[in-house]
């Protein structure tokens, strides 16, 4: 078994998964702050000035008649809280994400069909048979 996973990791396959989720880690920091740093604020001032971040609902706990500025501030007081702003942020982010894997594999898919179209070139045959050919030709003549 470890000579199997030796060959796996030789191949190259170890590497190109740790690549993926090097880039794919990155690729969520960048949507992340795509959307809480860049689309939510436009969002939110258009909406009379809500902070997505701090959408939230007490379910239960806390102080009597307490508000809570932030979520983790209701939280930190005992609260249980329904975080309706985290959820739609990332709902967003998901979006973008499933967005840009979609444009990704819509290219593949179109270099695969080009490939496939091309026609093949025809095979030259083999030199032996070229000369039977003329061979042939010759003794017809």
């Amino acid at each position: 078994m470890l000579k199997e996973f030796k060959e796996f990791a030789l191949k190259g396959n170890m590497l190109d998964m740790a690549v993926g989720i090097i880039i794919g880690a990155a690729f969520g920091a960048i949507v992340s702050s795509l959307v809480d740093d860049i689309i939510m604020p436009p969002i939110g001032l258009a909406l009379g000035g809500v902070d997505f971040s701090s959408l939230f609902v007490i379910l239960k706990g806390g102080a009597e008649g307490a508000t809570y500025a932030t979520v983790k501030a209701a939280q930190e007081a005992g609260a249980v809280t329904w975080n309706i702003g985290l959820f739609i942020n990332a709902v967003i982010k998901f979006l973008i994400v499933a967005f840009a894997l979609f444009i990704v594999i819509k290219g593949m898919n179109q270099l695969r069909r080009k490939e496939e179209e091309a026609p093949a070139a025809p095979a030259e045959p083999p030199r032996q048979e070229v000369l039977l050919e003329e061979i042939r030709d010759l003794l017809k003549k």
